[in-house]
């Protein structure tokens, strides 16, 4: 009898283990399908930030119609750095969809070169300190 036992309590586990495993595969193939499911609208939201070149326009941000009842709402948090043009980028996107409860929620930060949203009068001050440093260096070399 406590051999019944003893093999019952092992089955049981081992039953609870697998079913948690299982559940676990089932969540996560669901995490990269809607990861998936989502890659194309967020490339095609992002090219509307890529292609604006007012950048008071790219930090309000823009609501678009993705098709299918969803809809995109993104918007920028920009900051200048050292360099010439380059601009140090946040970017949110929330993508809402009638078949899910909640928002699908993405923020990105990389740079980007962007001419047209310089301030003309930052943009000149980085210029000089640019020629300052090149000619630093013309200066040390033999």
């Amino acid at each position: 009898m406590l051999e019944v036992l003893v093999a019952l309590a092992i089955f049981a586990l081992a039953a609870v283990v697998l079913g948690a495993t299982y559940v676990n595969a089932l969540n996560a193939y669901e995490a990269a399908t809607r990861r998936n499911e989502y890659g194309e609208d967020l490339r095609f939201v992002r090219a509307a930030l890529l292609t604006e070149t007012d950048r008071e326009k790219a930090e309000a941000g823009v609501e678009l119609d993705l098709g299918g009842g969803k809809r995109a709402r993104w918007q920028a948090d920009i900051a200048p750095t050292s360099t010439v043009d380059l601009f140090s980028v946040s970017w949110t996107c929330a993508i809402t969809d009638p078949a899910r409860r909640e928002p699908h929620r993405v923020t990105q930060t990389f740079l980007l070169l962007r001419p047209t949203w310089s301030d003309p009068v930052e943009r000149s001050v980085l210029l000089e300190e640019v020629r300052e440093r090149i000619q630093q260096i013309r200066e040390r070399a033999p």
